[in-house]
């Protein structure tokens, strides 16, 4: 089995941590990484939540005849659900499991 190797020549070894492949030189920006660093702090379920609310606030509004606003609100609930996978992937495999001081292991 061949092994790929980084053509540009510019990936580092951060210790063979499982299921962190060696990385090249790309960093994140400034923005990314603050965006980053808040959302992590959230707990995931408020975004099912938020979904969860999002369906039943739609399901209020069909019912009381606000179809257009049932609509628009009912539409939120797939955003807040992408924000939490996202949410999700930060804490797992976010920039800073690559920051300095990276030990491995569960968070």
């Amino acid at each position: 089995m061949s092994r790929m190797t980084n053509t540009a020549g510019t990936a580092q070894n951060l210790g063979n941590h499982p299921g962190h492949p060696a990385r090249t030189d790309h960093t994140e920006g400034v923005v990314a990484r603050t965006i980053e660093e808040q959302t992590a702090k959230l707990p995931s379920d408020i975004f099912l939540w938020a979904a969860g609310a999002s369906i039943l606030g739609s399901l209020t509004l069909k019912a009381t005849g606000r179809a257009h606003d049932a609509l628009f609100v009912g539409q939120w609930a797939p955003t807040f659900l992408l924000l939490g996978i996202y949410n999700k992937i930060v804490k797992v495999a976010g920039s800073d499991a690559f920051s300095a001081g990276y030990q491995g292991g569960p968070r």
